[in-house]
């Protein structure tokens, strides 16, 4: 069976410059009936485990370290197997949830994940966070398709008003890294509803 994109909306809580609000996030979960790959575990280990549903979990990617999309994440792992991916530009936001342990593994520009016969390239794309990552894949389903975290969402770059992050800098990776895929890119972002990379030109550039 060939490769698909499955997705599962959690809520809970987003912290920090000591501000907390209640957010939905978008876990992603790509792969076959066997083998799956996870983005984003956030907020309930429960769900995430109800939807992978016992398949061999190949990795756990993390866009980014803030703590809605990390708090859960070692709950995950321990249900549902996998190592945990980070870029290590965020490991300050790591630590700050989670001080008494690391990520398994860390994600560099250019790294590719395999699962269930389509690669997922890393791009790293700093703004939010130092180390926010997005995650491209070339051959699932019948257009490209980007994971991009909280770095590009329907309507423009993802918030820049806290710790650690840059406008200036996430729109130049916006403009530099993701405006350099094709148009027809279909985005899958960390927060509400997907759009494409055609679409988010002519809303920046308009």
């Amino acid at each position: 069976m060939s490769a698909r994109i499955e997705h599962l909306e959690t809520s809970g809580t987003f912290s920090l410059d000591g501000e907390t609000h209640q957010v939905d996030n978008n876990v992603w979960i790509i792969g076959d009936d066997t083998e799956v790959i996870v983005i984003d575990p956030a907020h309930s280990a429960e769900a995430v485990a109800e939807k992978v549903a016992g398949r061999k979990v190949l990795a756990i990617l993390l866009t980014h370290g803030h703590d809605d999309h990390i708090r859960q994440v070692l709950q995950v792992k321990e249900r549902i197997g996998g190592q945990v991916h980070l870029n290590p530009e965020d490991r300050m936001l790591w630590d700050q949830v989670h001080d008494d342990a690391a990520p398994d593994a860390e994600i560099a520009h250019g790294d590719t994940f395999e699962v269930a016969g389509v690669t997922l390239r890393a791009l790293h794309t700093p703004g939010h966070s130092p180390g926010s990552t997005c995650f491209y894949s070339e051959d699932l389903g019948e257009a490209p398709v980007l994971f991009s975290g909280d770095t590009l969402f329907q309507g423009g770059p993802g918030a820049t008003g806290r710790s650690y992050s840059s406008y200036e800098t996430i729109v130049e990776s916006i403009r530099s890294t993701l405006f350099a895929l094709p148009a027809q890119t279909m985005v899958n972002t960390g927060h509400g509803p997907s759009t494409s990379i055609g679409a988010e030109q002519q809303a920046l550039n308009g």
